[in-house]
């Protein structure tokens, strides 16, 4: 694997892993991100229960699929970023979409 990819993976996500399936069992993770239909989990939801998969994997053991999941968040994360409203984000779709993904954006490293 890439080293960069790691680095950078670790970088856009701020979460633990007990701190994202926490995030990722409450309604408000459940109620953003799109949808492929009524009831479906969204985008955001899935991908967070694959970060969680990944950051209790070893380095070592991480496969390409995870390297490539791993790529679509850091882009996701950053991209999403770029995107922040003015205001207090402290309860906004914008900030639990994130979270979703694994970034908390009013958590300090």
């Amino acid at each position: 694997m890439a080293g960069d990819t790691y680095t950078e993976f670790t970088d856009a996500v701020n979460m633990t892993a007990s701190e994202l399936e926490k995030w990722l069992g409450t309604d408000e993770a459940k109620e953003v991100g799109q949808k492929s239909g009524p009831g479906s989990e969204s985008v955001g939801h899935d991908s967070g229960r694959k970060i969680v998969k990944i950051l209790h994997t070893k380095k070592a053991d991480l496969t390409d699929a995870d390297e490539a999941h791993m790529r679509k968040v850091i882009g996701y994360v950053h991209r999403h970023l770029a995107q922040k409203p003015s205001g207090d984000v402290t309860d906004t779709r914008w900030r639990h979409s994130l979270m979703n993904w694994g970034h908390d954006p009013l958590k300090k490293k």
